[in-house]
């Protein structure tokens, strides 16, 4: 009796077992990838999703697909970024698979959400498989004539395609389009490619084949020595090699070592790492591996700002699916080494970019930083060594793994290898996410692939390199984009911000406004930046509102000198750039402001003064109406008058008057 008793419980979980020993050998259900071969099996399997699109990304195609037209099977690629989610994407995503599903052809058609295709200024961007027709600008509205004139039918929609403004013809193809012919992807090799939420699509585009290369053939030393060759050096700002950081933390003796991806993107318009966390979240969990590997760390941290929430989701599932393959955990790949990552958040400070500040807001203290050496390396996270990377240095690890330091080497310029993603931004045509070779020149960016400057006016600088970069001018547009250049001309690289202005931007107010947002973000800790920006600030302001003097503009050169030299951190450092960028590039605009009382871009409201033409002014007392200070006096069907002491210069009445009788100046 009581070994049928024992019988009866041990059974049913004897059958469980051998009924998930047998689905796993026979139903593909997820299984931990201990060899090359079987990351082989899972590539091979999973390589026809993607053949379509690898296909239509190397052939032009003569005509538009569809069913109607003989394709047997089509692809929806549409963008699932943060830019085109905020334009209903998702919505899209859904409507499509509905009508799909409605017009009986689910089992012909797939609809992928992908990550972010860089072409922001066009979203939301639906692409259709495999004859690359790139439709721009889609609508809920549009969803139902995309199934039907092109999936079935196999016509293209002729006005949700992409417009050349210099020929004025239609341009189905992104392979024919400027914002995409001088780019060359590799940070961004998988974003509007891939399904981020997808593993074995990303192992299909020889996803963790780096990792396994790493892992099986590879000593820790040799790895670190292809990251050296490849002459990678960081894209968080300071362009610091990045093997060398990696070797210097392997060298540290300690029982615990950490590895952190600084995702803390903080700069005013710039959104080149969430990009990447959304678009190919992979390639981070991947090359964090690879360093844990390289410097003998078992425990890897993400720290992401909160803000990001389609980033962290992308970023959870993807680490949830590497552990459940295998690729996090213990014994990865059936070897000796675990390493495993978790997601640490923050609040959005833009001083938790400097790494010392990162790790002490990971520790649960203030996000301040502290003076160097001791360096990350040496002592970092829990005083453990540790190296920190930000993600588009880290997405640039397994494709150099891959491919070989020599090919990555040979991209770029001499001091600085390989490609820099920028977020292209402000006054320009083309807004995006942007990936070029370094040596590429600003006039190509802003030009080529930017498309020149929006309504046809005239540039007159860009700010590379976000709040702590320079503004540049037209005499620098020749200037070839790498580490080095830009700071021999006054700026950096930073993390890659790049935004247009043109002659309706005032620099004076542009160098205020960076100032404001690096006052509002500096942690307090050093007098030079808490005290010194603040009267940089006040300066600025009292020079944008008409009371500066020329001393001011010499204080301004001199106290920006010395915070460059004394501040503690990065942040510090470089936050007197815009000043004394402005201040070297357009110091006939800091003179009109103090001496003319002036501001020829009528951007600064205090030295603006609005003024009625008596010979264009009717009468017709709509601007007095409209006046919110009283400050428009006259008679009816007689010219108006501003009275100047009372005007509060909200440009009320400019905007409302018919007849165009109202100036500034």
């Amino acid at each position: 009796m009581l070994i049928f008793i024992i019988l009866l419980v041990i059974f049913p979980w004897f059958l469980i077992s051998l009924i998930c020993i047998f689905a796993r050998q026979h139903f593909d259900i997820t299984m931990k990838i201990l060899s090359i071969e079987d990351l082989e099996k899972i590539r091979e399997s999973a390589k026809s999703a993607l053949c379509l699109r690898e296909v239509s990304n190397k052939v032009v195609a003569e005509k538009s697909c569809g069913l109607a037209c003989g394709t047997k099977h089509l692809q929806i690629l549409i963008c699932g970024g943060t830019g085109c989610k905020a334009s209903s994407s998702h919505l899209i995503a859904e409507n499509l698979k509905k009508c799909i599903s409605d017009a009986g052809i689910i089992d012909k058609v797939d609809v992928i959400t992908t990550g972010c295709f860089g072409f922001c200024e066009k979203g939301p961007i639906v692409k259709i498989i495999p004859d690359n027709t790139f439709y721009i600008q889609v609508t809920l509205e549009d969803v139902e004539e995309i199934v039907k004139e092109h999936i079935i039918a196999g016509k293209r929609i002729e006005r949700l395609l992409y417009v050349d403004p210099k020929t004025e013809k239609s341009v189905s193809d992104s392979k024919h389009m400027d914002f995409y012919r001088k780019q060359k992807r590799i940070a961004l090799r998988n974003c509007g490619f891939i399904d981020p939420e997808n593993i074995e699509e990303y192992i299909a585009r020889y996803g963790y084949s780096a990792l396994a290369d790493c892992l099986l053939k590879r000593k820790s030393a040799d790895v670190i020595d292809i990251i050296k060759k490849s002459g990678l050096r960081g894209r968080g700002g300071g362009g610091f090699p990045t093997g060398i950081k990696w070797e210097l933390t392997n060298h540290q003796k300690a029982d615990v070592k950490y590895v952190v991806c600084n995702a803390d993107e903080g700069d005013p318009g710039a959104f080149m790492d969430r990009s990447i966390m959304e678009g190919d979240p992979h390639s981070i969990v991947e090359a964090m591996t690879i360093c844990g590997y390289s410097i003998g760390a078992s425990q890897g941290l993400v720290y992401i700002r909160a803000e990001y929430p389609l980033a962290v989701r992308r970023l959870q599932v993807a680490i949830k699916q590497a552990r459940e393959y295998g690729f996090l955990g213990e014994h990865i790949l059936g070897t000796n080494f675990g390493f495993d990552i978790n997601i640490r958040y923050g609040a959005g400070a833009f001083v938790c970019g400097e790494e010392t500040a990162l790790i002490h807001s990971m520790e649960g203290k203030r996000g301040e930083p502290t003076l160097k050496p001791p360096f990350p390396a040496e002592s970092g996270y829990k005083g453990k060594p540790t190296n920190v990377n930000n993600v588009e240095t880290f997405a640039n690890i397994p494709i150099i793994i891959n491919k070989g330091a020599k090919w990555f080497a040979s991209i770029g310029s001499e001091k600085s290898k390989g490609t820099k993603v920028f977020a292209l931004a402000g006054k320009i045509n083309n807004v995006g996410l942007i990936e070029v070779p370094m040596g590429t020149t600003l006039r190509e960016v802003i030009y080529e692939i930017g498309g020149g400057i929006k309504d046809g006016k005239k540039f007159k600088a860009v700010q590379t390199g976000g709040p702590s970069g320079g503004c540049l001018t037209e005499k620098h547009l020749d200037t070839p984009i790498d580490f080095d250049n830009l700071i021999k001309v006054g700026s950096m690289m930073g993390s890659g911000g790049m935004i247009v202005m043109d002659e309706d931007d005032c620099m004076v107010s542009v160098a205020r406004f960076y100032l404001d947002f690096t006052v509002g973000e500096s942690c307090g800790k050093c007098t030079p930046c808490r005290i010194g920006n603040k009267r940089l600030l006040e300066i600025l302001n009292k020079i944008t509102q008409g009371n500066g003097t020329e001393k001011d503009i010499q204080t301004l050169q001199t106290l920006g000198k010395v915070i460059k030299d004394t501040a503690l951190c990065g942040l510090g450092q470089t936050s007197p750039n815009p000043v004394l960028s402005t201040l070297d590039n357009f110091y006939d605009e800091y003179l009109e402001h103090v001496y003319d009382k002036k501001c020829r871009a009528k951007q600064c409201k205090s030295l603006l003064t609005y003024h009625i033409n008596p010979e264009l002014c009717i009468g017709c007392h709509l601007c007095a109406k409209k006046c919110p200070a009283d400050a428009i006096v006259g008679t009816p069907r007689k010219p108006h008058t501003i009275l100047p002491e009372k005007c509060i210069k909200c440009g009320m009445c400019m905007s409302h008057c018919k007849f165009k009788a109202i100036s500034v100046c």
